[in-house]
């Protein structure tokens, strides 16, 4: 085991840890620190059974817990109440008890859908994140928001419930198709874009060592990454107030995946054109310097993320960021930048602007 890293996310009584390292998996001392009962149930997916399970499998036969294994499909499609349900009946007939830890073997789908399970079973039992992919890694594993999607928007039903620890493996991130590496690098960018300006100018000048994976490169920006969330959680661990900045770019991009089908875009890609949408529209608004609207646009085009919008009905896209998490009392609040580094929510956004940017279709949004 390389131990890089060890981040503590400061809640309290419900304070965890965040390790980042490599052969973390292969270490049965570090999980077993954190099953406290005999029974762990692991939840993955079809991908990762192949991939990674075996493996985990084998460090749990480590420390004699008594393991059971449910797999879903691969696919955000697959983060839904039926799944959940049938991970309930598993937990139940596998006579799983309140002392049972979960690990949550997979990205973001995996993760968010057993963290709900284990917020809810039997009132509330332990869970481990165990991410797989730079995304989840470096967002949806890390502050407690659990949840599945519903046809009317994402992660509409959920609950707030914080592992015991993340386990963030680098050699997990080896195998990683291109594609979905890139959409973990879309929430990397947005640290840079709604909290450090330096670590923005930083994946300026490496992004060619993060698409090649160094190792370096990748350790520094999930430790980056991760240390600026879990400064955000400590603040506000229920969304109340200042955590809303990690939604940025966000209302945009869950209105594009719900109005594809979650079928069309990977989270990261949909969050991308989104962020390049959150940016023009700081931008119309005099806040944020056109250039550095640009630079946001450019940064991800280099990463091989989109950046340009579907062709989306504005007034389909208004209605569907209408049932976003963020509205409050039916007025819309969106995460917009002063500059680089420093973003706000605020539901006074003139929508006649708002329109413009969501207007303009195909085409990029240069102003």
């Amino acid at each position: 085991m390389n131990l890089v890293q060890e981040l503590i996310v400061p809640l309290g009584e419900r304070s965890y840890p965040i390790y980042i390292g490599t052969g973390l998996l292969e270490t049965p001392d570090l999980l077993a620190r954190h099953i406290p009962g005999g029974q762990v149930a692991v939840i993955t997916n079809e991908v990762l059974a192949e991939l990674a399970l075996p493996r985990l499998l084998e460090t749990l036969a480590g420390i004699n817990a008594r393991v059971s294994t449910f797999t879903l499909a691969d696919g955000e499609g697959e983060k839904n109440l039926t799944n959940y349900a049938a991970i309930l009946d598993h937990l139940i007939t596998q006579r799983h008890n309140r002392s049972t830890t979960l690990v949550a073997l997979g990205g973001g789908v995996v993760g968010d859908i057993t963290g709900f399970a284990a917020a809810t079973y039997q009132r509330g039992v332990n869970f481990i994140q165990i991410p797989t992919t730079l995304l989840a890694q470096v967002d949806s594993s890390v502050g407690g928001k659990t949840a599945v999607n519903h046809p009317a928007g994402k992660n509409l039903i959920g609950a707030f419930h914080q592992p015991v620890a993340v386990l963030a493996d680098m050699d997990l991130l080896r195998t990683l198709p291109d594609r979905e590496f890139a959409a973990g690098i879309a929430e990397v960018v947005k640290y840079g874009v709604i909290a450090d300006a330096e670590f923005f100018d930083w994946l300026e000048n490496n992004a060619e060592a993060l698409l090649a994976r160094t190792p370096a490169a990748l350790a520094h920006a999930v430790g980056v990454s991760c240390r600026t969330k879990a400064d955000v959680v400590a603040q506000d661990e229920r969304e109340s107030g200042r955590r809303a900045i990690l939604n940025f770019g966000h209302t945009f991009g869950h209105a594009i995946e719900a109005l594809t089908g979650y079928s069309r875009y990977l989270h990261g890609e949909a969050v991308a054109i989104g962020m390049v949408q959150a940016a023009d529209l700081s931008s119309r608004l005099g806040l944020l310097d056109r250039r550095d609207a640009r630079r946001v646009r450019v940064l991800l085009e280099r990463f091989g993320l989109p950046v340009v919008p579907p062709e989306l009905d504005a007034a389909e896209m208004l209605d569907a960021m209408g049932m976003d998490k963020k509205v409050v009392d039916g007025t819309l609040r969106l995460v917009l930048a002063r500059s680089l580094g420093d973003v706000f929510v605020t539901s006074d956004v003139p929508p006649e602007r708002l329109e413009e940017t969501l207007r303009c279709g195909r085409e990029l949004c240069d102003g």
